[in-house]
């Protein structure tokens, strides 16, 4: 009996250590908390901000490998209101609309829906962010990126980034901390960073009964201004080692069902930017 009860405990122990999960988790990379990652949101909402899929995926991943990080967003006016039902602009035709959800709001205000507590979650204006504060800097995808973070929607090949986007990413290019992209972010940094190498997917709309990818255009963009672009899968991440640069195409796949495809581009991207950031 006493021999059952010690070969029991043995087994029980051993299934437990097989579970750091339950107690401390360290992640992949490095140790619990050792690592500092800025999170860049340009709203809340794919086709006027970021995508709530990406902005949460990168969350859930960063915490999952053992990372702390802190939430930034302009602290401006949205280029506009999409209505996400009718996929549209929202107009003044619905009074009660109107009230609700008025045609102006402010990036970080709505970037805040993403924040949960106080303190470190909470969050933070864009032109606070420093970069020796951190250990590397994430850009979730999004329209917000085309519309709010750059002028691309407005002004096509000419377009221009927002002053803080602009700085952060030069600086922490310049500080070489890696830099993490996903759908449509690497329209940000191609602009202002010469030569770097990226992914967004597809560069021509390959229709399968699985998705579409419809943001060609924008591929065709960064390889006008000099970035190498390579061919990747929705799951896949793409590592420009020596620009320290990862990217995903994520949400550039239109996808109605495969979600999980997207879950793991990110989960890529964020592995090889935890990965970079510990050298």
């Amino acid at each position: 009996m006493l021999a059952s009860k010690t070969l029991l405990s043995k087994q029980t122990l051993a299934v437990l250590s097989r579970q750091p999960a339950c107690f401390v988790h360290h992640g992949d990379y490095g140790n619990w908390g050792n690592t500092n990652i800025a999170v860049v949101f340009s709203g809340c909402g794919w086709w006027d901000g970021t995508d709530v899929h990406e902005g949460v995926y990168t969350m859930y991943h960063l915490s999952r490998n053992g990372a702390r990080f802190q939430m930034f967003a302009p602290n401006q006016q949205q280029m506009h209101v999409m209505d996400h039902m009718r996929k549209q602009p929202g107009s003044g035709e619905n009074r009660i609309y109107d009230y609700f959800w008025p045609s102006h709001r402010n990036m970080m205000m709505e970037a805040a829906r993403f924040s949960h507590g106080q303190g470190m979650t909470q969050m933070q204006d864009l032109s606070k962010l420093d970069v020796n504060s951190f250990d590397a800097i994430i850009f979730p995808g999004g329209h917000g990126i085309t519309k709010n973070l750059c002028s691309f929607v407005k002004d096509g090949k000419d377009f221009k980034l927002h002053n803080d986007v602009e700085r952060v990413l030069k600086e922490f290019h310049r500080s070489r901390k890696p830099i993490g992209l996903a759908s449509m972010a690497p329209m940000l940094a191609c602009r202002v960073l010469p030569s770097i190498e990226v992914t967004m997917g597809y560069e021509k709309d390959d229709n399968t009964r699985w998705g579409n990818w419809p943001n060609t255009n924008m591929v065709q963009a960064v390889k006008s201004m000099g970035a190498r672009h390579n061919v990747r899968e929705p799951y896949e991440a793409y590592v420009d080692e020596k620009n320290k640069v990862v990217s995903t195409p994520t949400f550039m796949w239109e996808t109605e069902y495969h979600y999980h495809y997207i879950f793991d581009g990110i989960g890529n991207m964020v592995k090889h930017v935890m990965r970079m950031s510990t050298k």
